[in-house]
């Protein structure tokens, strides 16, 4: 059976395991947005950055992509991904029906915000997380990086994120 893991941020540009198939994908039921402060990866416990992260949000949905794990890499695909994932436990892992556009519905691996969690920030205005996204850096890199890749990525592949797109125009404004 083919293991699925739902892209919709670093994953989509860097999804840091071998890829058998690459399907264009709706998750329904949550919101991709700047909910999740990060202390790790894109930013510090002094000055956190902002990761995006799935808000279980009703009647929302995510566009994104569906990636199926190549064969013979899923046990270390798992064991990889809750490294990098589950680092602070603000994510959950959990397998959810995502829709490919082709019509097939698959079981996926994502990783949705704990909204219980110390480093949820859901609701933050744009113009906010635009200022902590300028500023902050963390382990992987400038936060800046982190929105950029995004936001171009899903732009090559044809999806757009309105707030993504803002923010990326307003972030380099305030860089200038």
């Amino acid at each position: 059976m083919t293991m699925w893991v739902f892209g919709y941020g670093s994953l989509l540009w860097n999804p840091g395991f071998p890829v058998a198939r690459s399907e264009l994908a709706t998750l329904h039921g949550y919101a991709r947005s700047f909910c999740m402060s990060s202390i790790h990866h894109r930013g510090t416990e002094e000055t956190p950055g902002l990761v995006l992260a799935l808000d279980e949000v009703d009647g929302a949905h995510c566009k994104g992509v569906a990636l199926a794990v190549e064969a013979g890499h899923e046990e270390r695909t798992l064991a990889e991904l809750r490294e990098r994932e589950l680092v602070s436990s603000a994510y959950l892992e959990r397998v959810l029906d995502v829709h490919l556009d082709c019509g097939e519905v698959v079981n996926a691996v994502t990783y949705v915000i704990d909204p219980h969690h110390v480093q949820y920030c859901g609701g933050m205005p744009l113009e906010e997380q635009a200022h902590i996204i300028a500023r902050a850096v963390g382990g992987r890199g400038p936060n800046t990086e982190y929105l950029f890749n995004t936001t171009e990525h899903l732009a090559e592949i044809g999806l757009h994120d309105p707030d993504l797109e803002w923010l990326s125009e307003r972030v380099r404004g305030l860089m200038a």
